[in-house]
């Protein structure tokens, strides 16, 4: 059709597309899971530091208690998948094809470039956006995002697991513990964010996958499933 763009992209034989930090399930870190600011598409300029001259000093929070949530593992074994479709917008207005647990629930994020897939607990998801132009290759996005997590407030304890790039997307896994507003009980997230290049060698698709540390082989398998059999159809607003 007319004035329509379609972006497929692979990763081997599948359909390749991360976010939370909701971009960023979706980042205070907690801003990075929840209203996660993008650095997939077009560069935007980053905050920058006052000289140390101009500058007023800014006390350093206490560090919190950390909290480990002891619920049972999510395991990959047990989920079962069905392919999802929505739609995102931004500057373009993009509709998603990808699959996801079955069981999740879909929600719709402010403001609507990302969407986001939830387990019955509410301790899981994942986060899928779009909508913006395809200009940027992944690793770039990446080192974007760990120069706004290295800003975040110290009390929320951010810690880089991983970091990898290959040939068609980068991976960047860390965990951290939300403000105290979203989790006054101070529970660790660990989180996976994707960003996936199409055909151009430029980032199609950022994906988050959120949950507890001990769920991370099963939020892999899902960030996994989703690289493989995304499909990004893009349209103007």
């Amino acid at each position: 059709m007319a004035g329509t763009v379609t972006r497929r992209t692979m990763l081997g034989a599948g359909l390749l597309a991360l976010a939370g930090v909701g971009g960023a399930g979706g980042y205070g870190v907690g801003l990075f899971l929840t209203k996660e600011p993008s650095v997939a598409g077009t560069a935007a300029p980053l905050a920058v530091n006052l000289p140390a001259s101009s500058a007023t000093p800014t006390p350093t929070p206490p560090l919190r208690k950390v909290t480990h949530d002891d619920s049972p593992a999510l395991r990959a074994d047990d989920l079962r998948y069905a392919t999802r479709s929505f739609t995102v917008s931004d500057q373009l207005k993009s509709r998603i094809t990808v699959r996801v647990p079955a069981d999740w629930a879909y929600t719709k994020q402010t403001p609507p470039k990302s969407g986001r897939f939830t387990d019955r607990t509410k301790k899981r998801w994942i986060r899928i956006e779009a909508g913006f132009p395809i200009t940027r290759p992944p690793a770039e996005s990446m080192a974007l995002r760990e120069q706004q997590l290295a800003a975040v407030s110290p009390s929320q304890m951010v810690k880089i697991l991983s970091s990898d790039v290959d040939d068609r997307s980068a991976t960047l896994t860390y965990s951290y513990v939300p403000d105290e507003e979203l989790s006054p009980r101070g529970i660790l997230r660990y989180v996976i964010v994707r960003w996936v290049a199409d055909d151009s060698g430029n980032c199609a698709v950022e994906m988050s996958s959120t949950g507890l540390p001990q769920d991370k082989d099963a939020l892999l398998d899902v960030l996994d499933r989703a690289t493989s059999t995304i499909e990004r159809h893009d349209s103007e607003l």
